[in-house]
């Protein structure tokens, strides 16, 4: 289905400009952009993944990795194809990268995701596995959909977008995790084929403008950009620009895509980097992808100090958030989004066909 594509203006010398993302790729008739899904087609632009799916799947919020929305919830998750970055290090390589768009294997309209979803006792449903900017309209559409059925919509994204589809795009999500996924333009521009600034600006917009719960993810890797004052330069920024309430992740790099030759990330990467970020003042900071960390994982008062909500991986082993959100030992409010916690969806992952239908 060649659903019409918002964002894009024709320039004078007959090429059509895609607006979405600062990436502004210029097509001729028949050229798809750097994304491969938004393509020139008789002088008008087209998604030609809305509708379609690379999969679904029932996984719990913490994977997202979203630790103060709903902790402990289910949500459902699905993409599409293709990116409008090119990350080296790519972890979902097989579906960011694929230009194989015949063989999107499920087909669903929004209505059917969010009835679905909701069938299934998710408390929200996530547009991630690859980039959600570049299907912006049927994400959209699928939150709309997903707000008549009383769920939540959660964007996990590289937050590479204008400034005008961002207003729009995150009027429709209630959460967000935002992959910040180094804090040099150098790294950006050299492993990821981007830029760094509009990724701090869509923060700052997050942060500033919106009600949108959002959370930031840093994928470590090592050498590239791992050093100390990278980290703290990052932590520093975050704590500035957006407050030490924002929970930050860092999470572990293992060799794919085309950094084969990467070594995996240690563990003591990741345990110094959150130390680093407390001492700047961070207030919740976490560790990802990998086990039996459970200090890395644990979410703490930042008023008493004492263990609200104990994790190993994706897994809850101990919560003491109130329905309202308080420290069940002092009060103190918490950061994010809350209701009563009715036992851990677990570290499951349910794959689950959806029945191509329309509304």
């Amino acid at each position: 289905m060649d659903y019409p594509g918002r964002y894009w203006h024709m320039l004078d010398d007959g090429r059509i400009q895609c607006d979405l993302c600062p990436r502004d790729c210029r097509l001729h008739e028949g050229q798809r952009g750097a994304c491969f899904v938004r393509q020139r087609i008789d002088d008008r632009m087209v998604l030609t993944t809305y509708g379609r799916s690379s999969g679904f799947c029932i996984d719990p919020i913490e994977k997202k990795p979203l630790n103060h929305f709903y902790p402990g919830s289910s949500v459902f998750s699905f993409g599409t194809a293709g990116c409008n970055l090119a990350c080296k290090f790519c972890q979902n390589w097989d579906i960011s990268k694929s230009r194989e768009m015949d063989t999107l294997m499920d087909q669903a309209s929004p209505e059917t995701i969010a009835r679905t979803a909701a069938r299934l006792g998710c408390k929200s449903v996530a547009f991630t596995y690859n980039d959600p900017v570049i299907f912006a309209e049927y994400a959209m559409d699928a939150a709309d959909a997903c707000h008549e059925q009383g769920l939540a919509a959660v964007a996990v994204t590289a937050g590479y977008i204008h400034d005008q589809p961002r207003r729009e795009f995150y009027a429709k999500m209630d959460a967000a995790n935002v992959d910040l996924k180094g804090f040099t333009d150098d790294f950006y521009f050299r492993l990821c084929g981007a830029r760094l600034q509009p990724v701090l600006d869509t923060l700052v917009y997050l942060r500033h403008e919106t009600e949108v719960w959002f959370e930031i993810t840093t994928l470590l890797i090592p050498g590239k950009n791992d050093s100390d004052p990278e980290i703290e330069a990052e932590c520093r920024w975050i704590a500035r620009e957006l407050g030490t309430d924002v929970p930050l992740h860092f999470t572990a790099f293992h060799p794919d895509y085309k950094m084969m030759d990467t070594p995996p990330t240690p563990p003591a990467t990741l345990t110094r980097a959150r130390e680093i970020a407390l001492v700047n003042g961070l207030q919740y900071v976490y560790t990802g992808n990998v086990l039996h960390d459970l200090e890395g994982g644990t979410t703490f008062c930042h008023g008493c100090g004492e263990p609200l909500i104990v994790r190993d991986w994706h897994e809850i082993l101990a919560y003491e958030v109130t329905a309202s959100g308080r420290c069940g030992h002092c009060g103190t409010a918490i950061p994010g989004r809350y209701a009563a916690f009715s036992g851990p969806f677990g570290r499951r992952r349910i794959p689950v066909r959806v029945h191509a239908q329309t509304a």
